[in-house]
């Protein structure tokens, strides 16, 4: 009987799956699908290639020992995500990702396409950094937002947050959570 090896999930420990967070879509936009595969931890990237890659078992092995001689694995692994972008888009899809990747990652540049969220200040002077986290669903909970503040994930407008009793108030802001997880919000004053 055959049978197929499961690929193990963006975390490198579970199986691939979307009730476990740790999956690509393949109907993921081209920047996401980009952007979680460059972060797969660079020794589960050459099982990502044996499984997903349409390269030859000999040009694997060639770039692998490539990298294993001081090639920078980062650029095989733009080559896979390339390559995996391209695959359910277009080659042009895999360019604009890979662009988007290197401008944001490299040079800290916003996306072009981020979540716009507009919360009501219902009379409030501000509102604080873990419930406007929450409330722009760049977190699941309060918990979280304290975690990735404390880990230093947080910023708003570029400058790393570190109170976790930080308020913010009426105005627009981009706020990034790791490095994948950015929305524009809005502060608006007045009743909801």
């Amino acid at each position: 009987m055959l049978t197929m090896p499961l690929l193990e999930g963006l975390d490198g420990v579970e199986k691939m799956s979307k009730s476990k967070g740790n999956y690509i879509g393949i109907s993921e936009a081209p920047g996401e699908m980009f952007g979680k595969l460059m972060s797969i931890p660079d020794t589960l990237m050459w099982r990502y290639y044996d499984l997903l890659s349409f390269r030859s078992i000999e040009d694997i092995a060639a770039l692998r020992r490539e990298t294993e001689a001081g090639r920078n694995p980062r650029d095989a692994k733009v080559a896979l995500a390339q390559e995996i972008v391209a695959r359910f888009h277009s080659a042009a899809a895999a360019d604009r990702a890979l662009e988007d990747f290197e401008a944001r990652f490299r040079h800290g540049a916003v996306p072009d396409e981020i979540a716009e969220v507009t919360i009501a200040l219902a009379g409030a002077a501000g509102l604080g950094i873990c419930p406007l986290l929450k409330q722009a669903r760049l977190v699941p909970s309060t918990t979280e937002a304290q975690r990735s503040i404390e880990q230093g994930a947080v910023k708003v407008d570029g400058q790393r947050i570190d109170d976790r009793g930080l308020q913010l108030g009426a105005g627009c802001y981009v706020v990034q959570v790791g490095k994948r997880r950015w929305a524009r919000v809005t502060l608006a004053a007045g009743a909801p």
